[in-house]
């Protein structure tokens, strides 16, 4: 081992881009072991690879696991489960990936720094007093622990070179250690990864070597990136396990809170689907606080609701059916009955006399029952034949007739409060029909309550709008009768009602493009408004 100034001519040249700066500075010594030419630390051909070699070998089988992954992926992404999981596992992948760079970086940055520090104490010995009288025997030994082909200490007046391998060749790539950011760490580890199989690299970092500024290798980069490529394994196979493991119990965990309860209320809306007048198909709402509970608890009401429709429709068709098939007797028999009651009024007997009215009165209710049954179920009813009518005349006749039909214990007074010049733009005889089952409702309410009592009928014009109010002092209607007050058959708990007549006079409202609202309603009587548009506005 002896200087080697004659050759740093050949020396730069083979460091040409790494070591470029010993041109302008010059190398004060130049320590070489065993001065043979070599391939500076080259690593032979066969490297490692991300990929087997018989790769041509494996494509078919590769090309079939793929369809099989995507037809299970087919499968996966048509279930809320599958979806769940696969979003899981994507998940965390990213998140694996996002700390995979990084760590890449990090663990070349000390494969790095490890190499320095070995090449820190191969010359430590040399940088020393007396390092020159070291024996050629012990200078060989620590030069080549530096694990590199040659180490170059960069002082303020002058720089030394050691030569471990004898000359190299050429350098491929410098790294520079002394301001290398995150983001240079983590592109050096990756181009190690896809291109260092038999590159050279010139590393230049910072050192604790007294005196000195900095220092450089030149090792072969073969043995650093199989490191780096079984680190980059042991990242991703762990990367891999603890996106199963996470995505497994992360699923686990919302299948039992989500998916389960999801796939319950599916189930139950398919099956009540089939067979809604099945109370067996209803849901059984879970006692759960949170959305689903809500869910479900709102699914089984709304399953209930639609039963009962349903029951009721039924019902309403089976009564629409029966009275079809007795209408033609029932006629005849309240035929006979008002025979008898006109031969009744002409005997002279008091008590007859008494009594007649009534019975007449009956059978006129029986026979108005009858009809509107029959023409409510059968939804018989024509399109309003609208034209323009004064409406006073109309409210008076239907107001007499109403409190006529009934024989009240009571005294009813009937106040016509329309204006004489009031026209209204509608159907004469389902206005009538209209105002005609309101006042009888009002009528009822007060004989129900067994006092006299009072009935006043109002109208004005609002625009192209006619609004007819119908107020009593009756004892008002309960509470639980007012959101089914226009249904069919709902009756305000009085005896006698067919609770049709407020469900046809809706119908009636309805078929002019209006309405029947209740207004108010309590001790002190209620109001129940009839809108009817003009014809124009409809």
């Amino acid at each position: 081992m002896a200087p080697f100034a004659d050759n740093l001519a050949g020396l730069k040249r083979a460091l040409h881009g790494g070591l470029a700066g010993v041109e302008k500075s010059g190398v004060s010594r130049v320590w070489v072991v065993d001065c043979q030419p070599s391939d500076a630390g080259r690593e032979p051909r066969t490297a490692h690879c991300f990929l087997p070699l018989n790769w041509g070998l494996m494509r078919p089988m590769l090309g079939r696991a793929r369809a099989q992954l995507a037809e299970a992926y087919r499968l996966a992404a048509h279930s809320l489960s599958g979806r769940l999981l696969l979003l899981t596992i994507l998940y965390v992948m990213v998140g694996e990936v996002l700390i995979f760079f990084p760590s890449i970086g990090a663990y070349y940055r000390e494969l790095l720094n490890n190499h320095i520090e070995s090449a820190e104490l191969a010359i430590l010995p040399f940088t020393e007093p007396g390092g020159d009288q070291l024996s050629p025997a012990m200078r060989e030994q620590l030069l080549k622990r530096a694990g590199a082909a040659a180490v170059l200490l960069k002082r303020p007046e002058q720089r030394e070179l050691f030569l471990v391998e004898g000359e190299p060749r050429s350098v491929d790539k410098t790294i520079d250690l002394t301001s290398a950011m995150m983001s240079d760490r983590m592109a050096n580890g990756i181009d190690s990864l896809l291109n260092g199989s038999n590159r050279t690299l010139h590393v230049v970092a910072p050192t604790r070597i007294k005196g000195a500024q900095t220092i450089g290798i030149v090792l072969g980069e073969g043995p650093i990136r199989a490191q780096l490529v079984e680190y980059a394994y042991r990242v991703l196979a762990a990367g891999l396990v603890l996106s199963l493991i996470t995505g497994a119990l992360v699923f686990v965990s919302l299948y039992f809170v989500m998916v389960r309860p999801m796939r319950k209320i599916t189930r139950s809306m398919v099956s009540f689907h089939d067979n809604p007048e099945d109370p067996a198909r209803i849901i059984s709402a879970s006692a759960r606080k949170d959305e689903i509970g809500i869910a479900e608890r709102e699914l089984a009401a709304m399953q209930r609701d639609l039963y009962g429709f349903l029951q009721q429709k039924t019902r309403l068709a089976a009564l629409g059916a029966a009275m079809a098939r007795i209408q033609h007797d029932l006629r005849n028999i309240l035929s006979t009955a008002q025979l008898a009651s006109d031969h009744l009024a002409a005997v002279e007997d008091p008590v007859v006399k008494r009594l007649t009215p009534r019975l007449v009165a009956s059978i006129d209710r029986a026979v108005s029952l009858a009809t509107s049954t029959l023409r409510y179920g059968r939804a018989q009813e024509r399109p309003p034949k609208r034209k323009q009518l004064l409406l006073a005349p109309l409210v008076g006749e239907a107001g007499d007739a109403a409190i006529e039909s009934r024989v009240a214990p009571v005294a009813i007074q009937f106040d016509n409060q329309v204006g004489v010049d009031l026209e209204i733009d509608a159907d004469p005889e389902q206005v009538y029909r209209m105002i005609l089952n309101l006042v009888r409702n009002s009528v009822e309410a007060l004989v129900e309550r067994g006092t006299e009592g009072w009935i006043r009928v109002t109208a004005s014009r609002h625009g192209q709008r006619v609004c007819i109010e119908v107020i009593d002092n009756g004892p008002g209607i309960p509470p639980s009768v007012h959101a089914k007050l226009f249904q069919p058959f709902a009756t305000a708990a009085r005896s006698g009602g067919s609770g049709l007549g407020l469900a046809i006079a809706r119908d009636l409202a309805r078929a002019h493009g209006g309405d029947i609202i209740l207004v108010s309603t309590g001790d002190d009587g209620t109001v129940l408004r009839i809108e009817i548009p003009d014809s124009e506005m409809t």
